[in-house]
C-alpha cells in the first residue's frame, strides 16, 4: 500500500516529493508527460518574487514571501543556480502612489530591504532604462531561477531517498475505496492512503474525477521572447511596470543563463494545448518592453515561446484536504513557482494534522549538479577532459555543450530531445539545434538503444523521424 500519491510532476509536485522524502512515506508520483516540467512549468519565467505584489491578506502571499526565503537553503543542498537579482516595479510620472502602495503591501507582508528608488538612483544603477521613469520600488530578495532545473534536481532527491516516479502515467480513474483511493493510470493501477492533486492545468480535472468540486481552472496563455545571449542582460534586475488588475505586466528578466527574457503577455483562453505565439503578441510585448527599455532591438529576439497559467476566478491559491485522504493544489498561478516550497510545507503540516509523520534517519538532504562545461575555467575544462574525453567532444557549438554533458543527462533520466535540452541548454542557441540535433539523436540512440525513429521531442507523437514502411 502507497502512502501518499503526487499526481503531477511540475514544480508544486516535485516540491512536494521533495519535502515528503524527509519522512518515513511510501511515496509515488504520477506523471503524465514523458518527463518531468513537460506541463505548465517548462514555460515559466524562473522569477522568485518577492511576494510583494500579492495582498498581504491571501494565501498565495505569504506562501511566497516563505518560499522566496526557503529556495536559497534548497538551491545550496540541490546544487542548482539561483541568482538573486532583485527586482524594481518602475513608476512614470503620475504612477509613484501605486508603488508607495505596493511598498505598504510589502511592508505588511514583512518583506526585508524594500524601499523606493528615484530617478538618480536608477541612472546610476540601471542605466538602460528609460530615462522618463521617475521612481521605483526595489526588492532585493527576487531572484531567477531555472525552473526545469529545480525539478530535475528536487526529483533527484527525492529519488534517492526512495520516492518513486513514473512518467508517461496519465490518470483516468479515481475512486475512494472504504479507507484508501484507488488511482489508475493507463498504464497501471495504484493505492493510496492519501491522494495529493498537484496537476496544474488538469487539477480541476483531477478533482472532479474523484468527485470533488473545486474552482475552475481558466487558462491564461502568456507569449514570451528570449533575446540572444551574446547580447548579454539589458538590465541586473527584473523590471516590472505598475502592475494591472490580471497581469504583473511586460517585464524584461535576465536570466540564469545570460540572456534577457522580455513578456509575458496575459490572455484568457479555452484551449489547454494552445501555447502557440504569433507576431501581435510579439509586436506587444516588443513595444511594451521597449517602453521601459528603449534600446531593446526586434534583431536580438531568437526565440519565442507559449505557456498557460491555471488561474481561477477566485484569484487565490486553493489549498485545501476535502474529503479524508484527498488534498486539492489548484489555481497554482504566478507566485506559484516562487511558493512551492512553502505550498509543499503547508501541505505537509495538513497532513500531519491527521497522521504521524516520522522522520528519515538516514534521509539524504543533497544532490551534485551535473557539470557545465561552460561555465568551467580552463583549468577544471582540461581536468574533466581527462577524466572523461567524452567532455573534450562539443556537440552543441552555441551553447558549449559537449557529449559528455548530454550522456549524463540520459543517465539522469531525459529520454527526450527537450529533456536533454532542459538539463543540458543544447538546442537553446541562435541555430536552435539545426547543428547539433543530429549528434545528439546519435547519442541517444546508443545509450537509450532505440532506432532513431523512436525518437521524440517530447514525448510520443513528436518524433522527428517516420520509417518508410515500403
Amino acid at each position: 500500500m502507497i502512502d501518499i500519491i503526487i499526481i503531477g510532476g511540475g514544480i508544486v509536485g516535485a516540491s512536494m516529493a521533495y519535502e515528503l522524502a524527509k519522512y518515513q512515506l511510501n511515496v509515488t508520483l504520477l506523471e503524465k508527460e514523458t518527463e518531468l516540467s513537460f506541463g505548465v512549468s517548462k514555460s515559466n519565467s524562473g522569477i522568485i518574487h518577492t511576494g510583494f505584489q500579492d495582498d498581504y491578506n491571501s494565501l498565495k502571499g505569504r506562501l511566497a514571501v516563505r518560499g522566496n526565503f526557503l529556495y536559497r537553503e534548497i538551491s545550496r543542498l540541490l546544487d542548482f543556480p539561483f541568482i538573486p537579482t532583485g527586482e524594481l516595479v518602475v513608476a512614470f510620472p503620475g504612477e509613484k502612489e501605486s508603488i508607495e502602495e505596493i511598498k505598504e503591501n510589502g511592508d505588511r507582508l514583512g518583506i526585508p530591504g524594500i524601499e523606493i528608488v528615484d530617478g538618480e538612483w536608477l541612472n546610476k544603477n540601471e542605466p538602460m532604462l528609460s530615462k522618463e521613469i521617475e521612481y521605483a520600488l526595489l526588492g532585493p530578495t527576487a531572484a531567477v531561477i531555472n525552473p526545469w532545473e529545480v525539478i530535475y534536481a528536487m526529483a533527484e532527491n527525492a529519488i534517492s531517498n526512495g520516492v518513486k516516479i513514473y512518467c508517461d502515467n496519465e490518470v483516468h480513474s479515481i475512486a475512494k475505496i472504504n479507507n484508501f483511493w484507488r488511482v489508475k493510470t493507463y498504464q497501471a493501477e495504484y493505492e493510496s492512503r492519501y491522494v495529493i492533486n498537484a496537476a496544474g492545468l488538469s487539477a480541476d480535472k483531477i478533482s472532479f474525477m474523484a468527485g470533488i468540486k473545486c474552482p475552475i481552472i481558466i487558462p491564461y496563455k502568456g507569449e514570451e521572447f528570449i533575446l540572444d545571449r551574446h547580447a548579454d542582460r539589458l538590465t541586473k534586475r527584473i523590471v516590472f511596470p505598475v502592475p494591472k488588475k490580471h497581469t504583473k505586466g511586460i517585464l524584461i528578466i535576465p536570466t540564469v543563463d545570460g540572456n534577457t527574457m522580455i513578456g509575458p503577455t496575459s490572455n484568457e483562453v479555452t484551449d489547454k494545448e494552445d501555447i502557440t505565439t504569433t507576431k501581435k503578441h510579439k509586436d506587444e510585448v516588443l513595444k511594451a518592453a521597449q517602453k521601459l527599455a528603449p534600446s531593446i532591438n526586434e534583431d536580438l529576439l531568437i526565440a519565442s515561446f507559449a505557456g498557460l497559467r491555471p488561474t481561477t476566478r477566485e484569484g487565490d491559491f486553493y489549498i485545501k484536504e476535502e474529503q479524508n485522504g484527498f488534498i486539492n493544489i489548484v489555481g497554482i498561478k504566478s507566485p506559484g513557482l516562487t511558493a512551492a516550497p512553502a505550498i509543499a510545507e503547508y501541505v505537509v503540516n495538513i497532513l500531519a494534522e491527521n497522521t504521524t509523520l516520522p522522520k528519515k534517519k538516514k534521509y539524504n538532504p543533497k544532490r551534485k549538479s551535473m557539470p557545465r562545461f561552460r561555465l568551467l575555467n580552463t583549468k577544471e575544462r582540461n581536468t574533466l577532459i581527462k577524466k572523461d574525453t567524452d567532455f573534450g567532444e562539443v556537440i552543441c557549438r552555441c551553447e558549449l555543450v559537449t557529449k559528455g554533458e548530454i550522456k549524463e543527462a540520459i543517465r539522469r533520466g531525459a529520454r527526450t530531445l527537450d529533456g536533454i535540452k532542459f538539463r543540458t541548454r543544447s538546442q537553446m542557441g541562435r541555430c536552435h539545434g539545426a547543428f547539433c540535433t543530429s549528434k545528439i539523436m546519435a547519442i541517444m540512440s546508443e545509450e537509450l538503444e532505440i532506432p532513431f525513429d523512436k525518437i521524440t521531442k517530447r514525448g510520443q507523437g513528436s518524433e522527428l523521424i517516420k520509417r518508410n514502411e515500403l
